[in-house]
């Protein structure tokens, strides 16, 4: 029985190490609590306003919602917003974004409309301070740089504002070097990490990475939610869901988090 309760008492204390999110103030936590933010903007199926455009995220703060966006570095160094890491499905165009300059960037067409990728700088004149930002951070071959020239510009905006990524260690830089940046950790069940090792693909969706990020929130995907996940939210961290549409039950993800992440629909900009 000795050794039982020992062997317990460590499991108890690993689960406590690996999983513990980080502290934040309560006027952190209200930056996101009960918004709404729509996901890459207030875009449209039919993509006549495509995602990740000034219109789309003109739309979303003239409606009071939050957005999300995401940012990833020009091969000269632009910080762009832009989700894939490669143009075929946006733009019509073969190549990874960080293969081209910014100049060469703005000449493509956002879902064949005459809209073009923006600058986070452009987006952050467009949004004017309204409303919530989550500015998501991909991961790429210039990580510490998108880092250091992201949170510049960030700095710079006279609104509100927080970030997310996938990759743990763009959320332990923020950790390191920005502790008054609320920061989060996206993730999803451990089969959706399809492209990584299956010992990475399990930490990541088990969020056993907590240990090196210590997100003050998660952001969790549809996939089915592992205990490991709820046990971090228990401890603490801020519960964030995306991505949710009409044919989801919308009450009950509003209900069971502190802040959505939606598309293709128009809820009410705060529902706490």
């Amino acid at each position: 029985m000795a050794v039982f309760l020992w062997v317990l008492a460590v499991c108890i204390v690993l689960l406590w190490l690996f999983l513990r999110p980080g502290r934040y103030g309560e006027a952190q936590k209200q930056l996101v609590y009960g918004v709404n933010h729509a996901h890459r903007g207030l875009h449209t199926k039919d993509k006549t306003v495509p995602e990740n455009s000034l219109p789309a995220f003109r739309a979303a703060a003239e409606a009071g919602y939050g957005v999300e966006l995401d940012i990833q570095l020009s091969r000269d160094g632009q910080v762009v917003v832009f989700h894939d890491d490669t143009l075929d499905r946006v733009c019509g165009v073969h190549g990874r974004v960080d293969e081209f300059t910014f100049e060469e960037l703005r000449g493509m067409r956002l879902c064949g409309t005459q809209e073009t990728i923006p600058l986070l700088t452009e987006v952050f004149e467009v949004m004017g301070g309204r409303t919530p930002m989550i500015i998501e951070l991909k991961t790429g071959r210039r990580n510490d740089e998108l880092c250091e020239k992201g949170l510049a510009l960030m700095r710079a905006y006279n609104g509100p504002y927080c970030i997310e990524s996938f990759d743990p260690r763009i959320v332990r830089w923020f950790r390191k070097n920005a502790k008054d940046v609320l920061r989060g950790q996206l993730s999803d069940a451990p089969a959706s990490f399809r492209d990584e090792p299956k010992p990475l693909a399990f930490a990541l969706g088990c969020l056993f990475t907590n240990v090196l990020a210590r997100p003050q929130f998660i952001a969790y995907g549809p996939g089915k939610k592992p205990w490991t996940a709820r046990l971090a939210e228990a401890m603490g961290a801020i519960r964030v869901c995306w991505t949710v549409r009409p044919e989801d039950d919308i009450n009950a993800k509003e209900a069971g988090n502190d802040a959505v992440i939606f598309e293709f629909y128009h809820p009410a900009p705060k529902y706490k």
